[in-house]
């Protein structure tokens, strides 16, 4: 049958189905279980509706196999076939091996006069990785998807393989695999912290890049995919693919969801000096987005070439592999790289493009969590705020204003107080919802949250780029010293800016992002572009946790908690600042240090850099109750280095101020309940929470 592309077991035998709209003949190459001897080629004799297909009777799970394609080799067409290359079926949902570089790979003779025109004769299957048959049948038993709110969505990026490769509890044959990610220490550890969602790094089987390998480094992040459906090889620590469900309905037990980052705008081929290794060999000029002079591929990704998700059976691929992961693996969202490569059109980026508006309408897709990256570098690449309703977006700018407030720059208090409330002026439209701004502080692309109050400069020579790779403007600010510090000032300093910036993302509107390690101070020496370190760089030291990270990692649990409490934090709605006639109240208030009410002059003074928020409990209606019942926070910001007094908002009818969070004090010691209209003493470069509550409350009990 032409359908279902791809490899499908149906209890008797295997069916075959590969799309290539211009090639001629299609073998199947079966090999032995290792994948090392090929034992037979068969051609695949049906073509129906530009898919080639064919059934191999008595075939069952764990056939390793892989395609050779023939078809015209015209370069200059877009035609690159060459059947002398072994090619991975972009359905596999499983890969034995890896890419193992040899020039026999490419489809051109390298050296050659007329280098990519030229055609190469020599096998590529010993240096390929090959494709196994796989049997889908799982038993769930009675594992639950979590469905966390994107309300109440806390979510924690972090690397499968770095987060144990280190961990004294994973035994060593599991460190840095699925197997090691579900060990119950790990599981326990992150659900301590309160997070609702792990965010992994691409797991989708992907290549090291040839300049890496020539100076012994490898791509450990894993943005160079070379198939959309099988996982990372060596991150299953069994031959068995369903490891990875089995992490998943563990996580999903602990009641933490899963999203995948994953990379659909380009894969490990590059341009048109690349290998061939999968979409060159079988379709060229379908797969992938080509110039004027079909030689030359279009670059929007700046890693050679872009996927073409124009195709109507390019976008099937992308659209059946999101469908896979989210049904067959029960993966609960998507964080998409390059995101603005999915909704570009040959004549532009469209909110309503063909992919975007393909996954809004889907059944399954539309349900799950869809996070864009919104940029690239093509054109027109930057596009925050403009995806459709239903996406959420990486929130570039919420970064760097928080980093540039707490270095203490000028001028950045306008700007911060609309990070502070879920970025409207970039999302509040068309229905959208505050969480749609993902906010995040630090992320696995540039500095840890330590390193960004330890290190001016990046400090990248170990990727062997004479330290010219990686972003110069990273906001950052070391205090005094380059790196590790010894001077006890300088090192509370940076942990109260950690708990500082800590607090901030958790107390903003909108969706938190934490990266991992930051919750307990963890340095990648400087490092801010670790993409080829698989390494003591970007592997999580847990033997470092020491008193002063163990202090930072507690705070973080409480202000995870503090978020959960408080629903104030987490809005369903947008912040206006408008005043109810009927309630009397504002949802929220913006006020100066002497307790006034923010006018123009306020927020046009450059040397401001202190600032309270009064989030108004009252003000929280509802459907059904015209007023709200939520409770009253003010949440005060001083970036100054010197100590602000600030009057607190004067309360009547025996209520008072308590103190939740002042980042001035590391021991999480807990102040003394404020009387009303009473001064506090911001210390320099701190953070403070009050939550209003009656005179006679039990300070305890509501900590």
């Amino acid at each position: 049958m032409p359908y279902p592309l791809g490899a499908t077991w149906d209890g008797l035998g295997v069916n075959f189905a590969l799309f290539s709209a211009n090639a001629t003949r299609v073998e199947l190459c079966l090999f032995d279980g290792d994948g090392k001897h090929e034992l037979e080629r068969v051609d695949l004799p049906e073509y129906t509706d530009e898919v080639w297909h064919g059934y191999l009777p008595d075939a069952r799970p764990g056939t390793t196999y892989g395609y050779r394609v023939y078809g015209p080799y015209q370069p200059s067409e877009g035609h690159r076939f060459n059947p002398h290359k072994l090619l991975i079926d972009p359905y596999a949902k499983q890969l034995i091996g890896g890419v193992t570089w040899n020039p026999a790979l490419f489809g051109y003779r390298i050296g050659a006069p007329d280098g990519d025109l030229s055609f190469d004769h020599r096998d590529s299957a010993a240096f390929m990785p090959k494709c196994r048959v796989v049997e889908s049948a799982f038993t769930w038993g009675h594992e639950r998807r979590p469905q966390i709110p994107w309300e109440r969505t806390i979510i924690y990026e972090m690397h499968l393989r770095g987060f144990t490769m280190k961990h004294p509890s994973v035994p060593k044959d599991l460190r840095g695999t699925f197997s090691g990610l579900m060990h119950h220490d790990v599981i326990t550890y992150i659900k301590s912290l309160g997070v609702t969602a792990i965010e992994l790094l691409p797991i989708h089987a992907f290549a090291d890049e040839t300049h890496l390998v020539e100076k012994g480094l490898r791509n450990y992040w894993g943005y160079n995919s070379i198939s959309f459906f099988a996982p990372q090889p060596n991150y299953l620590a069994t031959p068995f693919v369903n490891e990875l469900k089995q992490m998943v309905s563990h996580f999903h037990d602990a009641g933490i969801e899963v999203i995948l980052d994953v990379v659909y705008n380009h894969t490990a081929e590059g341009n048109e000096t690349g290998p061939t290794l999968s979409f060159r060999g079988i379709d060229n000029a379908s797969y992938y987005r080509l110039e004027h002079d079909r030689r030359y591929y279009v670059n929007d990704t700046g890693t050679g070439n872009t996927v073409n998700l124009s195709h109507t059976r390019v976008l099937q691929l992308v659209t059946d592999s999101l469908r896979y992961w989210a049904q067959g693996v029960h993966i609960d969202g998507f964080r998409f790289d390059l995101a603005t490569i999915l909704g570009r059109e040959p004549h532009g980026f469209e909110e309503d493009g063909r992919f975007l508006d393909t996954v809004r309408q889907d059944p399954a897709l539309s349900q799950v969590k869809l996070i864009a990256e919104p940029w690239d570098c093509g054109p027109g690449g930057y596009q925050v705020g403009r995806f459709s309703p239903g996406w959420a977006e990486w929130n570039d700018r919420y970064r760097d204003t928080i980093r540039a407030f707490w270095k203490g720059e000028e001028g950045k208090v306008p700007e911060l107080a609309s990070r502070l409330t879920a970025s409207a002026d970039i999302f509040n439209k068309r229905g959208r919802k505050p969480w749609a701004s993902v906010n995040f502080v630090t992320a696995h692309d540039g500095f840890t949250l330590n390193d960004l109050v330890s290190y001016e400069k990046k400090h990248n020579e170990a990727n062997g780029e004479a330290n010219q790779d990686g972003h110069d403007h990273n906001l950052s600010l070391n205090h005094g010293v380059e790196g590790p510090a010894s001077d006890p000032d300088i090192k509370a300093l940076r942990f109260r800016q950690m708990r500082n910036m800590l607090a901030t993302l958790l107390f903003s509107q909108g969706t938190p992002m934490l990266l991992a390690g930051d919750e307990f101070a963890r340095t990648q020496k400087g490092n801010n572009n670790a993409y080829a370190q698989d390494n003591e760089i970007s592997w999580i030291d847990w033997e470092s946790i020491d008193q002063d990270r163990t202090k930072l990692l507690n705070f973080t649990r409480k202000l995870i908690h503090l978020r959960h409490s408080q629903p104030i934090l987490r809005r369903g709605r947008f912040l206006a600042g408008t005043y109810n006639e009927e309630l009397d109240v504002k949802d929220v208030t913006w006020l100066t240090p002497s307790g006034e009410e923010m006018e123009p002059g306020h927020w046009n003074d450059a040397n401001a850099r202190c600032i309270s928020i009064l989030l108004d409990g009252r003000a929280q209606a509802t459907g059904i109750r015209k007023r709200g019942t939520d409770v009253t926070l003010l949440l005060i910001l001083n970036a100054h280095h010197e100590t602000v007094p600030c009057r607190l908002p004067e309360v009547v009818g025996g209520r008072v101020w308590l103190c939740h969070v002042d980042t001035n004090l590391p021991d999480l010691e807990a102040p003394p309940l404020c009387k009303f209209g009473s001064k506090y003493d911001v210390a320099g470069r701190s953070l403070l929470l009050f939550q209003l509550v009656a005179e006679d409350a039990d300070a305890a009990q509501v900590r």
